[in-house]
C-alpha cells in the first residue's frame, strides 16, 4: 500500500478503475439480481447519503493530515536555512583557522541540503545522506576544536549553533518520513469503493447510470491523488521547493 500511495499518478489509475470497477457492480450485477422497489428506495437513500458523507469526512480529515505535514516540511526547511545562515554567523566567534573551516564546510554542506529536497532517485538521495552525515561529523569537529582551547560562553554560543544545524536535519529527515497512516488509506478505499457501490446500484435510470458510473468514481479518485500527491514528498506535483536554502546558499560569500 504505502508503495502505491507513493505514486500519485499511478495510485489515480488505480484507484478510478477500482472505483469504477464498484459503480459497475453495484448498476449491473446488484441492480440485475436485487432491484430496488419504492419501499426500500427510502432506506437506501439514508444508507447511501451517510455513507457518502463519511467518505467526504474521511477524505477532509486525511487531506488536512497531509497538508499539516507538507507545511511541517516547508517549515523545517526554513529552520534549516536560518541555522545554517545563523553558524555561518556565529563562525567568527572561533579561532581564524576553524572558522575558515566551518565556512567551507557549511557552503558545501547547504548544497547538499539542497540537493535532498530536488532528489527523486534513491540511489542518489543515499549518496546525498552519506554526504551530509560526513560534513556534519567533520562540521562537529571543527566547531569542537575551535571551542576547547578557550571554552567560554562565547565559543558555546557556535557550538550551540552548529548543534542547531544538525538537529534541524534530523527534523526535516524525521517530517519526510511522517505520511498520512497507511489505515486512514484504507479506511478511504473501503468507503469509496462501498459508495460507489451504492450510487451504482442506486441509479434510476440508464442515463444517470451513465452519468455517474463516470463521474463519482473520477471524483473519489482524484481526490486519493490530490492527498497522494500533497503527502509524497518526492513524486508529487506538489512538493517543498528549498527557497530558503537556496537563497542562503546564494548570500554566502564565495571563497
Amino acid at each position: 500500500m504505502e508503495q502505491v500511495v507513493s505514486f500519485p499518478r499511478y495510485f489515480f489509475i488505480t484507484s478510478f478503475v477500482l472505483m469504477s470497477m464498484a459503480a459497475w457492480i453495484g448498476a449491473v450485477l446488484l441492480r440485475r439480481g436485487k432491484p430496488l422497489d419504492s419501499d426500500a428506495r427510502e432506506d437506501f437513500d439514508v444508507v447511501k447519503s451517510a455513507t457518502l458523507t463519511l467518505l467526504a469526512l474521511v477524505i477532509g480529515f486525511s487531506l488536512s493530515m497531509a497538508v499539516g505535514r507538507y507545511d511541517q516540511r516547508k517549515n523545517y526547511e526554513e529552520e534549516e536555512a536560518n541555522a545554517i545562515g545563523t553558524e555561518f554567523l556565529r563562525a567568527d566567534l572561533l579561532p581564524a583557522a576553524e572558522a575558515a573551516t566551518i565556512r567551507s564546510l557549511l557552503a558545501q554542506y547547504v548544497e547538499q541540503r539542497i540537493l535532498f529536497y530536488q532528489a527523486r532517485d534513491p540511489h542518489e538521495l543515499d549518496e546525498i545522506n552519506s554526504k551530509t552525515a560526513e560534513l556534519q561529523t567533520e562540521l562537529w569537529a571543527a566547531a569542537r576544536n575551535g571551542a576547547a582551547p578557550q571554552p567560554n560562553p562565547v565559543t558555546a554560543l557556535a557550538v550551540a549553533g552548529m548543534n542547531d544545524v544538525i538537529n534541524t536535519q534530523g527534523y526535516t529527515q524525521a517530517a519526510w518520513r511522517n505520511r498520512v497512516p497507511l489505515e486512514s488509506w484504507s479506511l478511504m478505499i473501503v468507503l469509496g469503493v462501498f459508495s460507489n457501490l451504492l450510487v451504482g446500484y442506486g441509479s434510476r435510470s440508464a442515463t444517470a447510470k451513465k452519468r455517474f458510473l463516470l463521474i463519482m468514481p473520477m471524483v473519489v479518485a482524484l481526490s486519493f491523488m490530490l492527498i497522494a500527491d500533497i503527502d509524497s514528498p518526492r513524486r508529487g506535483i506538489i512538493r517543498v521547493v528549498p527557497q530558503n536554502l537556496i537563497s542562503t546558499a546564494q548570500s554566502l560569500p564565495k571563497s
